[in-house]
């Protein structure tokens, strides 16, 4: 969750950015391990038929089992412990009893209080077999924060994982939000520094990387426009401004001695360097023997010429490869 649009970023760089000592940051990797632990947990449920009330059902009771707080029921008056974000949505999305269906796309966006600390993470799931430009997006979007991720370098500056995370995303034709945005975090939700996931255009950011610091970086990248409306009826639901798809991950980053440590990476979840593939449709031909048996000729992608073509003179059956 992102509640502060992402503006004014070098008004507060004199802020001072709070910076966690050794204790405090066994409590962020705590905090960070279990909310890993929550995605995890959900990842079965994520598919067609399941209601997103249903899923946020299951963070609260797994979350309460465990002892933890889901951070974000009831803060400025949120009404659920996660946010799920479908298709068109960027951010925010309120869960509810709409099943989702096959194709869609969903960002589940979990942040978690584990004795005091926040973890913070999110992951965009693809639902069934999705058209080729939701995993086109989806996949732009995952190698984008990773990206980000490798920019980061202890006194290196705030502004190279925006500067990452923009060119890679304009290269691959899709727009960056630019008015929502990472925060820090701690025993706070939402804290300094502010982590836009662009270049402002009112110049680089002065912020540099020291050990201690804690933040998200969570890059919303859209087909179409970067632009976004707020829903004027639950106040919190975030959709492009012209309903094109958006996708979205996130992880929370602890500066350390040593560099950038990820504290809400998943076990079952994807790694750096994973593919997102759509599930080919596949036009078997098979040739019927004089034993009743019969003999696949071949086994082409639907959309292959000689599929087509062949289609148009045999009976066919399609099958899911």
């Amino acid at each position: 969750m992102k509640i502060v649009p992402g503006v004014a970023h070098r008004a507060k760089e004199k802020t001072k950015i709070p910076l966690h000592n050794a204790e405090e940051q066994e409590g962020l990797r705590a905090a960070g391990r279990f909310n890993a632990q929550l995605m995890d947990a959900l990842r079965a449920f994520v598919k067609a038929g399941v209601a997103t009330i249903e899923l946020d059902r299951m963070a609260y009771e797994y979350t309460m089992d465990h002892g933890h707080t889901p951070a974000c029921l009831g803060y400025k008056n949120y009404p659920n412990s996660i946010c799920t974000s479908v298709n068109e949505v960027v951010c925010h999305g309120i869960p509810n009893r709409i099943a989702l269906r096959e194709g869609d796309i969903v960002n589940l966006d979990l942040t978690t209080i584990v004795n005091g600390w926040h973890g913070d993470s999110s992951e965009t799931f693809l639902i069934g077999q999705v058209s080729n430009e939701a995993r086109k997006l989806v996949q732009a979007t995952f190698e984008s924060i990773h990206l980000g991720l490798e920019a980061i370098h202890v006194h290196g500056r705030l502004t190279d994982i925006g500067r990452a995370i923009e060119r890679f995303a304009r290269m691959q034709g899709y727009s960056v939000v630019q008015e929502y945005q990472g925060h820090g975090l701690g025993r706070n939700f939402h804290q300094e520094p502010g982590v836009p996931h662009y270049v402002p255009p009112n110049g680089a950011s002065n912020v540099v990387f020291e050990p201690g610091m804690c933040f998200t970086v969570e890059p919303m990248i859209n087909v179409g426009t970067w632009r976004t409306m707020l829903d004027n009826r639950d106040r919190w639901t975030v959709r492009t401004m012209d309903l094109s798809l958006s996708a979205q991950f996130e992880h929370t980053i602890l500066i350390t001695e040593s560099g950038p440590e990820i504290l809400t990476r998943t076990n079952a979840g994807p790694q750096p360097g994973h593919k997102f593939w759509v599930q080919q449709r596949y036009v078997s031909l098979e040739k019927c023997r004089s034993d009743g048996k019969s003999r696949t000729l071949f086994n082409e992608p639907s959309g292959s010429l000689l599929a087509i073509r062949t289609m148009k003179r045999w009976s066919l059956r399609l099958d899911h490869a």
